[in-house]
């Protein structure tokens, strides 16, 4: 029986996937979530059942019959792992689609940065590697110091490292090989990079039928640690009226446009050197770091409510929201605050969250363990344990409260 309200997909919609079944439920779209896997990837917050009317985990052949009879209007990726079979079901469906010929492209980022470079755009050199020597080879040969080495397909920094000397190209890439990432991926292959030396960006966009409407620009703060692990610090909102908005804006079409990110949520981090931007990675699906009440505050709407309108109505996201500029209400912040912690969380400083909570620009935090996890110092992104969602219409007002926070955060958790 094909259910009274419009019926829409979502694959694999952990993490910040989970913010847009609520807004499509608004819209009167209930939702199908189908997982990419035979059991959900556990390193990744898990999509909530309440939010959908079936939870589908199957073969490729069994999902299709099942959608079939469900008549979806849309299926797209909740997050990174989803793209690839979202892609393709959307296709098969003969639904709004950024198509399959371009999947492998959007997630594996050798092939991400070649499709990009070939369109006559800005990226850095690369080779992929099927062992360490082979990596440390590349680097020694055409000089590329520093460089940066990491897996093809993971996401959040993970085994992210910049490495100055072929010892360190080793080490990292021998860390990397024979593991498995985020997404439970073995890495039998490593990518290795030239290292691109400037100020790194993010781009949010939601696009449709090929245009993209900017939704946030972000600039990272980060730093490296002694063993050229990045540590990404801050996302700062950049204002609408800093000459680099332009540029950004007119490099992220064109990388949209070279992968075929035609519809749908898109997430690029970009590195702006002296001769202008270059592709770090771009993901079809929502920013990891959005949080809608933050957003709705800083930016006037988010990632997710402008997907959900874009898949509920074409016409009407078109008619009302893709030639709205990029606009900022007020300066944010999201602060993934590092720790130096090491052993297990024996409680959690309530008292001291409500205090920050009560903060002025504070709109939320996220504390990511409970008592009885296992803490260990920050060597990337997901290994930070707490994340502060910040906006003030005063600029002095947040920093001053970032600085208070980065002062005390240490005490949330009582390690032992």
């Amino acid at each position: 029986m094909i259910p009274e309200r419009t019926v829409g997909v979502l694959v694999d919609a952990y993490s910040t996937g989970n913010y847009l079944p609520p807004v499509f439920d608004e819209l009167g779209i209930d939702l199908v979530h189908v997982f990419s896997t035979p059991e959900p990837m556990t390193t990744m917050l898990q999509p909530n059942p309440d939010g959908y009317c079936k939870m589908l985990a199957m073969g490729r052949d069994d999902v299709v019959a099942e959608l079939q009879a469900l008549q979806p209007s849309f299926v797209i990726a909740g997050q990174e792992p989803g793209v690839p079979l979202a892609d393709w079901l959307s296709e098969t469906l003969n639904l709004r689609t950024n198509g399959s010929a371009l999947s492998s492209a959007r997630r594996n980022k050798f092939e991400m940065i070649e499709t990009v470079g070939a369109a006559g755009l800005k990226v850095a050199k690369q080779s992929l590697a099927n062992s360490a020597e082979a990596a440390a080879d590349w680097a020694r040969t055409n000089a590329h110091w520093p460089c940066v080495v990491k897996p093809i397909s993971s996401a959040s920094t993970d085994g992210v490292v910049v490495c100055r000397s072929e010892a360190e190209v080793l080490s990292a890439a021998r860390r990397i090989l024979g593991k498995r990432d985020i997404f439970d991926e073995l890495n039998d292959q490593v990518l290795v990079q030239t290292y691109l030396a400037g100020t790194e960006y993010i781009v949010d966009t939601v696009s449709c039928d090929g245009q993209a409407r900017v939704v946030g620009i972000w600039r990272y703060e980060k730093f490296l640690l002694d063993d050229g692990s990045p540590i990404y610090n801050r996302d700062v909102l950049v204002a609408p009226s800093d000459p680099i908005c332009d540029s950004l804006r007119e490099y992220v079409t064109r990388v949209l446009d070279a992968l075929g990110i035609q519809n749908g949520p898109a997430h690029a981090e970009i590195i702006v050197e002296a001769d202008g931007p270059a592709l770090v990675e771009i993901g079809g699906r929502l920013n990891g770091n959005m949080h809608p009440a933050l957003h709705d505050i800083c930016l006037g709407t988010d990632q997710a409510k402008l997907t959900a309108q874009l898949y509920a109505s074409s016409k009407d996201f078109t008619d009302n929201y893709l030639k709205q500029p990029y606009t900022v209400r007020q300066p944010a912040v999201v602060y993934n605050a590092p720790t130096s912690h090491s052993g297990t969380v024996v409680s959690i400083d309530d008292e001291l969250v409500s205090r920050i909570r009560d903060f002025p620009s504070v709109v939320d935090l996220t504390v990511k363990k409970k008592p009885g996890d296992v803490i260990r110092p920050t060597t990337d992104l997901l290994s930070s344990p707490l994340r502060f969602f910040m906006t003030h219409e005063d600029e002095a007002q947040l920093e001053n409260d970032y600085h208070k926070i980065e002062q005390i955060h240490e005490e949330i958790y009582v390690v032992s």
